[in-house]
């Protein structure tokens, strides 16, 4: 469909238009051409076969992308083609494949079978009047009655399937987003008797190092901890998610600051105090420590958490209190968890009570 704006200074007669009257004349334009499709049947279905089967060559390019996405091998023996990797290969042909047989089947249906008269609109104000309105939205209901897509059920069906398949690849992919968390979120790497180490130096922290006032950035043992060989027990990513759900703070404070909540009485070693580092508001991490109000600020957004009354908080949007590790001291005077965090720590999500 074509559709011409045109001066009323420019001479032009529009073929098909309903005005009852033209302001202008007919500079010469030739004679609409009609194409075989619009005046022969044989050649209309046949443009409409030909389109139905560039849609269901989409349908079938979004089943092979899945195919080639669980069969193809990567990594270090990943298979090659044309000495290129199969899997990217494969995948880029077959999306790429799909999304181009879905365009061209697009452009083939409107060049080929959609209504195909010239319209002449001839300027108007700015502002549309409601006789205008009206027309617009008759002639858009016009177009797609003139679209086919009513009468042309092969060609809907298909395109509705095409794009529907189209959307396979999209699921399937979102798999390499990597493993569904589970009740990964509820719990950390921590345990009960392992120790609580300096974070980044990786060395165990005893009662007597610390002293009034302090704050220590803290981590599990275990992230630290090498086998026989040397080689790391904990390493690569899954090293990096204990890290992010681990990490604590310790503070000293004199006992009698210490507002235990209910249950917690025996989860401090001579007004040693351990939280998790990361706010309950948007997961920041958080070290920014006021010794005489025993105050803990996020950065971020500012949410204030007050440790000596089991770390409520005071200010802020964060909602939730930091979850607080109960701590021990072992036969050698070093700090020790008693067990796991009782909550999940970090930001809230859906399931957590």
């Amino acid at each position: 469909m074509s559709i011409e704006k045109h001066d009323a200074s420019v001479p032009h007669t529009g073929v098909g238009s309903d005005l009852a009257e033209e302001p202008i004349g007919n500079p010469g334009l030739p004679a609409h051409t009609w194409r075989p499709t619009d005046v022969d049947d044989g050649a209309a279905k046949r443009a409409e076969r030909q389109v139905a089967a560039m849609f269901v060559g989409a349908m079938v390019c979004s089943v092979l992308f899945v195919v080639v996405y669980f069969t193809a091998e990567i990594g270090d023996n990943q298979d090659v083609f044309l000495g290129l990797g199969a899997s990217n290969l494969g995948l880029g042909l077959t999306l790429g494949g799909a999304l181009l047989l879905i365009g061209v089947g697009v452009i083939q249906w409107a060049r080929k079978l959609m209504a195909d008269h010239e319209l002449v609109e001839m300027r108007h104000p700015a502002k549309s009047s409601e006789e205008d309105v009206a027309t617009t939205v008759a002639a858009l209901s016009a177009g797609a009655e003139e679209s086919g897509i009513g009468r042309r059920p092969l060609i809907r069906n298909t395109m509705i399937g095409a794009l529907g398949m189209l959307g396979l690849p999209a699921v399937v992919a979102l798999r390499d987003l990597g493993p569904t968390p589970g009740d990964a979120l509820y719990s950390t790497i921590w345990s009960e008797g392992m120790r609580v180490a300096r974070d980044v130096l990786g060395t165990p922290i005893k009662v007597s190092d610390m002293e009034i006032g302090d704050l220590i950035n803290g981590q599990p043992m275990a992230i630290f901890e090498v086998d026989e060989e040397g080689e790391p027990l904990v390493e690569g990513v899954e090293l990096y998610v204990a890290k992010s759900k681990a990490s604590v703070v310790l503070v000293r404070m004199e006992p009698d600051e210490i507002t235990p909540g209910e249950g917690r009485e025996n989860w401090s070693v001579d007004g040693i105090l351990c939280y998790s580092k990361i706010c309950t508001h948007v997961g920041c991490p958080i070290s920014l420590y006021e010794q005489q109000t025993h105050h803990l600020l996020c950065p971020c957004h500012q949410s204030t958490f007050d440790l000596a009354d089991s770390a409520r908080v005071v200010f802020g949007p964060a909602a939730r209190a930091l979850p607080q590790l109960p701590l021990a001291v072992d036969d050698e005077g070093y700090l020790i968890a008693q067990s796991d965090f009782t909550e999940p720590v970090g930001p809230s999500f859906w399931e957590r009570g």
